[in-house]
């Protein structure tokens, strides 16, 4: 028999290509036992000819939540936000599509509606990184790749404040009800850190004596863990925050989750109260917005970090200096050399200025290249020896093509 009992649970036993294949059902019921042999068996002859079930198809709207309850808990939030933002575009267009039936063309058409509603191609492409990743769970993704193209993303898209911008920004910031917002928006210029390194950034991660900043977890690798030193405006304003706090702890957040009231007449007076500093604060995006209004200053927070590393380059600091200051992986830091190529113009005059070598000393050399007025100038002498004074009515046109002109 190829069903038996042993002890209180019921197993099977038979012969497959020559092997003997004994496995245990953890089932006391001589009729699931039985049910189980079979499908054992079933799969193993199926395995043996290279056969598989089909797959039931999925709707896409199916799969979408299925790809974020399998992959969102070792997202961090602001992941799981984002791909929520995506799943929900991607279901409103192709929700009732099988995802089987999903092609090229519908992809395209897809780019084409969210362009046509206002999203930007950074945004629609981001979103079509979500569907090759649904796509590519379902090993559906591979015959569609060679025909799908993403669209081209400007990488312009950044500013850099002016000093006069800067200084108003600062100043509103300073009369915000979000008492940590100065201190961050100050950080943010004088680092050029992202605002997650800001938002998430421990007491334990400054150094006060050296100076330094000890960037936590970031965006990339080559961001993780960077020091970037402490200019004096940092370290001043770090050092007066940090007195707000005189119980913090190094596990502390240095801008913690807060709540704030108002007071006194008029409500002006700020109070704050429920501080958390095991909790970072959740945003600045209110406080924020309300800044720029007030400074009438269009910009956005990344430009901060814009606005820094913009600095750092007209100043002649090299691009790898920077690019280790702002956490750039390698390929990061070739695009960005094209997106600040312009910047520290003096710099590169600087640096072609060491090719001359010994350019004025050479013997033959001329110490001056002649310009084409001083080739006219000469050629005018050479005539007015061959045809005398006449030479000397001649002019220089620059918008003319010819060589002379006479009057």
């Amino acid at each position: 028999m190829s069903v038996f009992p042993r002890g209180k649970v019921f197993w099977y036993e038979f012969m497959f290509h020559g092997q003997r294949i004994r496995e245990s059902t953890g089932s006391p019921s001589k009729t699931l036992a039985i049910r189980a042999e079979r499908q054992r068996r079933r799969e193993l002859e199926e395995g043996a000819n290279h056969l598989k079930a089909d797959k039931k198809p999925l709707l896409f709207s199916v799969a979408g939540k299925k790809y974020l309850e399998e992959n969102g808990p070792p997202w961090s939030e602001s992941n799981r936000r984002i791909e929520r933002y995506n799943v929900d575009h991607l279901t409103a267009f192709f929700g009732k599509f099988l995802l089987t039936d999903i092609t090229p063309g519908d992809i395209s058409r897809y780019q084409g509606q969210r362009i046509a509603s206002g999203a930007s191609p950074r945004t629609c492409n981001l979103e079509i990184g979500t569907l090759r990743a649904i796509m590519r769970k379902a090993r559906l993704w591979a015959n569609l790749q060679p025909d799908v193209k993403m669209l081209k993303v400007s990488d312009d898209v950044g500013q850099a404040l002016t000093s006069e911008q800067e200084a108003k920004l600062l100043e509103e910031c300073t009369k915000s009800r979000s008492r940590s917002l100065h201190p961050a928006v100050t950080l943010a210029l004088s680092t050029a850190m992202r605002y997650s390194e800001i938002r998430l950034l421990k007491w334990k991660q400054l150094d006060f004596d050296n100076r330094r900043v000890w960037v936590g977890k970031s965006k990339t690798e080559y961001g993780e863990g960077r020091p970037i030193p402490m200019n004096n405006r940092a370290f001043q304003v770090l050092s007066m925050w940090a007195e707000t706090f005189p119980n913090r702890e190094p596990e502390h957040y240095i801008f913690p989750s807060e709540k704030c009231g108002a007071a006194g007449d008029g409500f002006k007076k700020a109070i704050f109260y429920g501080t958390d500093p095991t909790v970072p604060i959740g945003d600045w995006k209110e406080a924020w917005e309300a800044a720029k209004v007030r400074a009438k200053v269009v910009c956005r927070f990344h430009d901060l970090r814009h606005t820094a590393c913009t600095r750092m380059l007209e100043s002649g600091t090299p691009l790898s200096v920077v690019a280790t200051l702002m956490g750039w992986s390698p390929s990061t830091a070739v695009r960005m050399s094209r997106r600040y190529g312009h910047i520290g113009q003096a710099a590169q005059v600087q640096a072609v200025q060491a090719l001359n070598g010994n350019f004025e000393g050479v013997s033959g050399v001329p110490t001056k290249v002649p310009t084409v007025e001083d080739q006219f100038e000469g050629e005018c002498s050479q005539e007015a020896d061959k045809i005398g004074s006449s030479a000397k009515t001649r002019t220089w046109n620059p918008s003319v093509n010819s060589r002379m002109l006479y009057h």
